[in-house]
């Protein structure tokens, strides 16, 4: 219901209050697993902060409103406002909860098509854009995202991901600390590079303190050892796979010792960790959030694929496999979910390419404080906090507050829905329906659970997809939108007949569906098993899954091919020894920027800290608990420094989604715990250009005592 580990929990309900959440021991794929968070969705619930009514700004207040007037009123501006800019002029931004709400994701795309705008933004460009750019140009399709088959691996090589927090990221794996145990009980190695010793860090064979931002290089590196000490064999995907020979020639510039320096990992290391790699008889190289969200998160993401491939990890036991969930979006006809496309249009601005129908998150702010033809001027955001979850939150902060309009779907007025117009408020977690339709499709081992609500929502709020479609119906009675007949008859009859019933049908229709006989998979029949159901272990899939026109792999499409030739300018650029370089982190008792309103997930110790090496401390008379200074070319935040050696020399670790402390949003709990945005210093700036994913990591900043005088 909040996070891609798809635990099954245990509720005691009495008289539709939530008494208990616990673990349910008896689901077949979380076994009982359960994290703080899962036990916080009670303290959302029954938050006195969460709005429970539609509210419309009111001076420098709000008033509460009827759904009806909520709905006609967003509508009939809306319309105004591209039927006297175009289309265009009104922008959407979806939030990070979408992806675990299946009734949101399937009204999402109706209001999407019938909005008919191009400046659509979302979580995805600030998170996994390049694994899915990947799966697009190598495999045809970009759901087509390759899942560590971490039950029956022996070597499990981990770049920038933490899944002893997230339980897993693009690897739906709840248990993650139980699965990785039985790794190395049966003499498994667990391998980690990553600038800190994370929680997973702590607990690997051997952890490789990376330089931010050398994971491309140490990829080709590796590349480079298994082609140069002839261990590559792709086995069985040599009959689907082209462009191994001009993969091999680009690898072959990247020796060990020539990105030494630039990844900090020795060429003994670099060359150890590939032979082991490719002498495991099952072997994984799997990246996250640190290799996506960084100046070659595309080179990265593509590089990791082709690891597997190259060494016949792909499409084969204890490998990256690909999922076979109930509901298969990667295999619904073009007409229902299209497998995607890339750059067919650029961002007014800069000219950054958009992904799938959305343009980079980076971009939003320009987009809408720069003037001129197809400037933003209305927005929808719908359950997302822009301001702290995307890069420049400081500028994006200020335009917000001089759109004509903006429109908020969500639970709270926080950082950014404290600029919208009008709130309206939606149903949440156990108040309604529940299956993971984008989360099964990246799950560890194949398994389904449906659950109805389990407790009444309040009076005033509306199901996520009866706003989203009624929004959209409005829209074009007010002449706003497009004209999409098969979008609009989509919207007017699942508007009638409910999410379950599309959900059933597409599940009908999915591999374990049997077409729409009764005898197959259904919503119905995952009723029947309260605790979810087991769908098997993964499988291979290939070739038969590939998208790709001629159905073969391409290992070596042409957009990374050209991309190289940046990496390696980077590679000989000169370095200043003292910088230091600024990434994030996540963390178990954290949920982005959106459940730091419940006190048993704030209180303890302060998590917002600064983490900073002892010699680099040193080095800037910090001591440990001091209040420094963070500076970047783009703003300053101030906060306590932690002073620990997690961290590697030359490098600094802000968390994700804090910085609550901007008046008018209405969280009390998360307003007595601050902390600060590390999007304050990060500007729009600073992304891959090849992908427009936002660089969150690996940024030049400076850190001071904060009662030093700045240099002038």
């Amino acid at each position: 219901m909040l996070c891609e580990a798809v635990c099954g929990l245990r509720m005691e309900i009495e008289d539709g209050h939530i008494m208990s959440i616990r673990g349910d021991k008896d689901d077949p794929f979380s076994r009982g697993h359960i994290c703080p968070k899962a036990a916080a969705l009670k303290d959302v619930v029954e938050d006195p902060d969460r709005i429970r009514e539609p509210l419309r700004r009111a001076g420098n207040g709000w008033q509460v409103i009827s759904w009806d007037d909520a709905i006609a009123e967003t509508a009939e501006k809306l319309a105004r406002i591209q039927t006297r800019y175009g289309r265009d002029a009104v922008g959407l931004y979806v939030g990070n909860p979408t992806a675990h709400s299946y009734s949101a994701l399937l009204a999402g795309v109706l209001f999407a098509r019938i909005l008919g705008t191009r400046s659509r933004f979302s979580a995805t460009s600030t998170d996994q854009l390049p694994h899915m750019l990947a799966a697009l140009e190598m495999f045809g399709h970009q759901l087509l995202l390759p899942v560590p088959d971490i039950d029956r691996t022996q070597f499990f090589l981990v770049l920038g991901a933490n899944p002893m927090v997230s339980n897993g990221s693009l690897m739906t794996a709840p248990g993650i600390a139980g699965r990785l145990r039985a790794l190395r009980e049966r003499g498994g190695k667990l391998v980690v590079v990553d600038p800190r010793r994370t929680e997973t860090a702590a607990i690997a064979d051997v952890h490789l303190a990376i330089r931010p931002g050398g994971d491309a290089a140490f990829l080709l590196a590796i590349l480079h050892t298994l082609f140069a000490e002839k261990l590559a064999d792709l086995g069985r995907l040599s009959a689907f796979t082209d462009g191994l020979a001009p993969l091999s020639a680009i690898a072959k510039r990247f020796s060990p010792e020539r990105v030494a320096a630039h990844t900090g990992i020795t060429a003994e290391a670099i060359r150890a960790t590939a032979r082991d790699f490719s002498r495991a008889p099952a072997a994984i190289c799997y990246g996250r959030v640190g290799t996506c969200t960084q100046p070659f998160g595309g080179l990265t993401a593509w590089l990791i694929n082709a690891i597997n491939i190259v060494t016949g990890n792909l499409d084969s036991d204890g490998g990256a496999q690909f999922a076979t969930p109930a509901v298969d979006l990667a295999r619904l006809p073009a007409a229902i979910a299209e497998p995607g496309h890339f750059n067919l249009w650029q961002s007014r601005v800069r000219g950054l390419p958009e992904f799938g129908g959305e343009l980079p998150a980076a971009a939003l702010a320009e987009e809408i404080d720069t003037p001129g033809e197809g400037q933003i001027r209305a927005l929808i955001t719908f359950a997302g906090n822009p301001v702290l979850s995307t890069p420049d939150g400081k500028r994006l902060d200020g335009a917000l507050a001089n759109l004509d309009f903006m429109v908020s779907v969500d639970l709270y007025r926080n950082e950014t829905t404290r600029h919208a117009d009008l709130i309206l408020p939606t149903s949440f977690g156990p108040e309604r329906d529940h299956y993971d339709v984008a989360l099964y499709l990246l799950a560890v081992r194949n398994s389904a659970r449906y659950v109805k609500a389990c407790v009444p929502p309040p009076s005033g709020v509306r199901h996520d997809w009866e706003v989203l479609l009624d929004l959209a119906l409005a829209l074009r009675k007010h002449g706003g939108g497009r004209r999409d007949g098969s979008a609009m008859w989509a919207a007017r009859a699942m508007r009638r007949l409910g999410p379950r019933w599309i959900l059933d049908k597409l599940m009908r229709l999915g591999p374990h569906g049997f077409g729409l006989r009764r005898r197959g998979l259904s919503v119905r029949a995952l009723l029947r098993g309260v605790h979810g159901v087991d769908l098997g272990p993964l499988s291979s899939r290939l070739p038969g899954l590939l998208g790709t026109a001629n159905r073969r792999i391409d290992l070596c499409p042409e957009i990374y091919a050209s991309d190289v030739a940046r990496l390696e300018n980077q590679l000989v650029a000169d370095r200043d020894p003292s910088e230091l370089l600024l990434i994030g982190r996540r963390q178990l008792r954290s949920n982005n920027s959106w459940m730091h309103n419940s006190t048993r997930l704030v209180k303890g110790r302060d998590r917002c800290t600064l983490l900073i090496h002892p010699d680099d401390a040193a080095a800037r008379g910090i001591d440990a608990g001091d209040t420094v200074r963070l500076r970047s070319a783009t703003g300053e935040v101030a906060i306590t420094a932690e002073v620990t050696d997690a961290i590697a020399r030359g490098v600094v670790s802000l968390p994700h989604g804090w910085g609550h402390h901007r008046q008018g949003a209405n969280l009390t709990v998360a307003a007595a715990h601050p902390g600060a945005s590390i999007n304050d210093v990060i500007g729009g700036h600073h992304i891959d250009p090849l992908s427009g994913t936002a660089s969150l990591n690996g940024i030049p900043v400076d850190v001071i005592p904060a009662a030093a005088k700045p240099p002038s």
